[in-house]
């Protein structure tokens, strides 16, 4: 199996998430492990189809097969969220200051107009 670069990881992970089912998938299995066919049930697609989009989940690593007995349930693999949640939260961090050096500027400018004023009425 080839190493992925965080890169591609991240790649992986997003292009999974980009899908409302396979979102959905994940947030049922936030509850807990759970069979094909139970996670087939609410969604108006065949099991086959879900397959694929656990198969994505899995490439992904958001997913893992376990073994029960007769059971292959599918579990969260949170990490990986988590390696999302972090490349997120940089770039917030970022804006977050651009929006701070903007409000600063904001204000310096709103207050230049008042010193002004008051220049003038002397």
């Amino acid at each position: 199996m080839q190493k992925l670069t965080a890169s591609t990881r991240l790649d992986a992970t997003f292009a999974a998430l980009a899908d409302p089912t396979r979102r959905a998938i994940l947030a049922r299995l936030a509850s807990g492990e759970a069979s094909v066919a139970e996670l087939a049930e609410p969604f108006d697609m065949s099991q086959p189809a879900i397959s694929k989009h656990l198969k994505v989940l899995e490439r992904a690593g958001l997913i893992s097969i376990g073994q029960d007995a007769q059971r292959r349930p599918r579990k969260l693999e949170p990490q990986k969220l988590e390696e999302a949640v972090h490349w997120i939260e940089r770039y917030r961090e970022i804006w977050e200051q651009n929006y701070q050096r903007l409000d600063a500027l904001l204000d310096e400018l709103k207050a230049k107009p008042a010193a002004a004023k008051r220049k003038r009425k002397k």
